[in-house]
């Protein structure tokens, strides 16, 4: 994802694959199109297609050696609460008895957020990460997301975490930091701020907010 803080403008791809720089995909969004999120083969099609990028593939010997080694442990651990047959998918599967969400797998993912300031005053940000290991197919975290993986407000701010994408986007962080910065906090106090309900609902996620506003101060904040 990207977003441009003088025109509000931002780009997001979901599910892209065989395509290493995301962030240039997201670029292209923005810049060539009115949407803000493509996903999928559409969003590769749109890399190869639109900006003539190369489909490539991104495996490596030690992430084969890695998968292979989940799919001999029957494809343990996964992100499952509950695996879907006839009779989990009743009513009573959702009840307070299924497994709690606090306890949500964190398993390992990378994310790389940028915030930046020009020399005219105006703020950009940018976030770009691998995904979640053991996903089911089809997953999307919250580095797409504006307002989760990323946030500016030209007058104010920019934010951008790192995380848990499927906690993260549930409370929007970065957008809350960059509030919090409009309501007088520092970057650093609006990003304690913005992570303490993820904290009080989610207390193990390992979580981080960076922020910097329009005047060039800079700060951040984790947890777990």
């Amino acid at each position: 994802m990207i977003m441009h803080g003088p025109t509000h403008d931002a780009g997001a791809v979901g599910c892209l694959k065989r395509i290493k720089h995301a962030v240039s995909v997201a670029r292209g969004v923005m810049e060539y199109t009115y949407h803000t999120l493509l996903v999928g083969d559409d969003a590769t099609n749109f890399a190869t297609t639109t900006l003539k990028l190369q489909e490539e593939d991104l495996s490596t010997n030690a992430t084969i050696q890695q998968w292979e080694a989940w799919v001999a442990a029957g494809r343990q651990p996964n992100h499952w609460k509950i695996q879907p047959s006839s009779s989990s998918m009743s009513s009573s599967s959702m009840s307070s008895s299924s497994p709690s969400s606090s306890s949500l797998p964190d398993f390992s993912h990378d994310t790389v957020g940028v915030v930046a300031l020009d020399q005219y005053g105006d703020l950009s940000a940018a976030v770009s990460t691998n995904g979640m290991r053991w996903k089911i197919p089809g997953r999307v975290g919250d580095s797409p997301i504006p307002g989760a993986g990323a946030y500016v407000d030209n007058d104010i701010g920019a934010a951008a975490a790192t995380g848990n994408g499927d906690v993260m986007m549930r409370f929007l962080p970065s957008l809350r930091a960059v509030l919090n910065m409009g309501a007088g906090m520092t970057p650093s106090q609006a990003c304690k701020e913005a992570l303490a309900p993820i904290v009080r609902f989610y207390p193990n996620s390992s979580i981080a907010l960076i922020a910097l506003d329009r005047h060039g101060n800079y700060g951040g904040a984790c947890a777990g």
